[in-house]
């Protein structure tokens, strides 16, 4: 959802990838549908692994309650985002997940657009 949503308010100003610790084999169908209800297809995506390769290109990695499962990378920004795993959650719960993430990730941009480029 995050990924979705930051690249949906980012309008290409941002590149976004989305990669999970222990991602699953597919995605929540309650978070399809509730990313769909608020216009943003997420059908054709699937989970991915995070990789070295993909977290070392980041500027920002943001991670979602995954504690010690998540690897530190030195000098990258890192930020973890305390969020319910909407995995076996009803369509209603998972809809306010996916508002929780969205305000995050509006301030995350707005933060974003106020920092000097490097």
């Amino acid at each position: 959802m995050a990924a979705a949503l930051l690249d949906h308010h980012a309008h290409g100003r941002v590149h976004v990838r989305s990669a999970g610790s222990e991602p699953a084999d597919r995605l929540n169908p309650a978070v399809v549908e509730a990313m769909a209800e608020i216009g943003l297809d997420v059908s054709a995506e699937f989970p991915k692994p995070l990789t070295d390769e993909v977290a070392r290109s980041a500027d920002v990695l943001i991670t979602m309650g995954c504690g010690d499962a998540c690897p530190v990378y030195p000098g990258k920004r890192h930020l973890d985002w305390d969020l319910t795993d909407p995995a076996g959650l009803a369509l209603e719960e998972v809809r306010a997940i996916r508002d929780d993430i969205d305000r995050r990730v509006r301030d995350l941009l707005a933060e974003l657009a106020h920092q000097p480029s490097s």
